[in-house]
């Protein structure tokens, strides 16, 4: 199909980050429906407005469920841009790997880029050897619950004030940040998890699927240059900047990232 103005006619498939729902794309998703776009928001396993509490997802599949149910559920004929965006990158990674059919590119934004061949959990391990600040976590809150399985407790995260004010929205509107306040809910990050832990990303589905890595030049919440070595050890991925871009650029350069996405989809169907 085509838009209004006669170019193709995209269907993005968004996914947020951890704590975050599908309110954060409100600017992006808005932006690329008036280009005539087909844009679909998703809230995974208890975040957004999605019923349920973090510590009752039993596991990182069930809580990308929302977004492999979407891919597998495309048309035949229909093939999807998929956006991920910080830990939303591995939900994208399990698509690629179940449905790389039905995925015509996938776009990493400021997003955790796991490799074809290793546990998706091996991104959690490079990060930890990048120097960090010594409040690396600021005012972040972990808490463990016992409220399911008292033999194996489930720790939930959540971002603090000052975290978001400082490593993730330093250069987005005031207004967005409220909102990120208000709206950010506790989430798992699934660390013990088994689909995270195994190696269930092949060279033959997740790596053959194209991608894109859209880096912000200005995300404070991760050394510089990390997310770039992430993306190098997936070949054939495309490296794209964002200038004065935070960790949030759907917030911070909303059009930008938005003429972006169109960009790649337009470049890769």
């Amino acid at each position: 199909m085509e838009t209004e103005s006669g170019k193709k006619q995209h269907h993005f498939v968004l996914v947020h980050g951890v704590c975050h729902g599908a309110w954060c794309w409100y600017k992006v998703a808005t932006l690329l429906s008036s280009a005539g776009h087909r844009v679909t928001a998703l809230d995974m396993a208890a975040c957004g407005a999605s019923p349920g509490r973090a510590e009752e997802v039993p596991s990182f599949e069930e809580y990308s469920r929302p977004l492999l149910a979407a891919v597998a559920g495309l048309a035949p004929e229909e093939k999807a841009v998929l956006v991920g965006h910080s830990f939303g990158g591995l939900s994208l990674a399990l698509a690629m790997e179940q449905c790389p059919d039905r995925v015509a590119v996938v776009v990493f934004v400021s997003a955790l880029m796991p490799a074809a061949g290793k546990p998706m959990a091996f991104v959690f391990e490079q990060l930890s050897q990048e120097e960090q600040p010594a409040d690396r976590y600021m005012d972040c809150k972990f808490e463990t619950s016992v409220a399911g399985d008292p033999q194996h407790p489930v720790e939930t995260f959540r971002f603090g004030p000052q975290y978001l004010k400082q490593r993730l929205y330093q250069l987005s509107p005031p207004e967005d940040l409220t909102l990120a306040m208000a709206m950010v809910r506790p989430s798992q990050r699934f660390r013990d998890d088994t689909t995270m832990n195994g190696n269930v990303l092949t060279a033959e589905r997740y790596g053959a699927v194209r991608r894109v890595c859209v880096v912000a030049r200005d995300d404070a919440s991760v050394p510089a240059g990390f997310r770039g070595r992430m993306a190098s050890l997936n070949p054939g991925t495309e490296v794209r900047g964002l200038q004065g871009a935070d960790h949030m650029p759907m917030f911070s350069k909303p059009r930008e990232l938005s003429e972006l996405l169109m960009e790649i989809a337009d470049k890769y169907i």
